[in-house]
């Protein structure tokens, strides 16, 4: 059993239930795991950025190529590939009420309902057991996704851009929505090709919104004919 599954394992009924409520079957918002989510993705990235700072040579990974890796280490679908290994979907699953439980395996396979999933266990994780724990919980989770990050380097926007060059076609980024306080504030931010939105990315700052944007464009982009 990994780390992250032991706190898990140990979470109160009342904010283990929150983790795995989503919002279809929650009469207000505020009681699924939302929240928690929120709390989570910004414990992620702490946790991910506070190990990679000391083991990185500054001269050689200055702020801008750490932004990368991080972005790419705590992607969307990296959450999604920790969530798959700790078995969050069948929990999530599980804890839906009868007749909801189709509707959450659609769920599953067409937006990032794991990823949040997984950032909200992070997020109750911190509430009940502190940083300490949790953050050594979140990096032996992240372990896979640190290594491929580190060894085979991603930046999602070029690679979009070289694809769409090839097309005779550029991509532009665009500010969706920004929420929170201004020390504390998520961006969601479109990549759009040719007026259609292709990829859409969420972020606590806007270029790693913009890379999330990038990944998924690449994931849509149609085959070249």
């Amino acid at each position: 059993m990994t780390l992250l599954n032991e706190l898990l394992e140990e979470l109160p009924e009342e904010l283990s239930r929150q983790v795995f409520a989503h919002t279809s079957w929650t009469e207000r918002r505020s009681e699924s795991y939302l929240r928690l989510a929120f709390l989570g993705d910004s414990v992620l990235a702490l946790a991910v950025t506070a190990h990679l700072y000391p083991q990185l040579e500054a001269e050689q990974f200055g702020a801008g190529r750490l932004t990368k890796i991080r972005a790419q280490t705590v992607s969307g679908r990296s959450c999604r590939a920790v969530a798959e290994r700790l078995e969050l979907g069948e929990r999530l699953n599980a804890a839906a009420p009868d007749k909801k439980g189709g509707q959450v395996l659609k769920q599953l396979k067409t937006d990032r309902v794991l990823a949040s999933v997984l950032e909200a266990v992070i997020g109750a994780c911190y509430l009940h057991a502190g940083y300490e724990r949790t953050a050594e919980a979140v990096v032996e989770a992240f372990t896979l996704e640190i290594e491929h990050a580190l060894e085979n380097p991603v930046d999602f926007k070029s690679a979009l851009q070289e694809k769409l060059a090839q097309r005779g076609a550029k991509v532009k980024y665009k500010l969706v929505e920004a929420q929170g306080p201004p020390h504390r504030r998520t961006f969601e931010v479109a990549a759009t090709v040719d007026g259609e939105t292709l990829g859409t990315g969420t972020g606590n700052t806007k270029k790693y919104a913009e890379q999330e944007a990038a990944r998924e464009a690449i994931e849509r982009l149609p085959e070249k004919d």
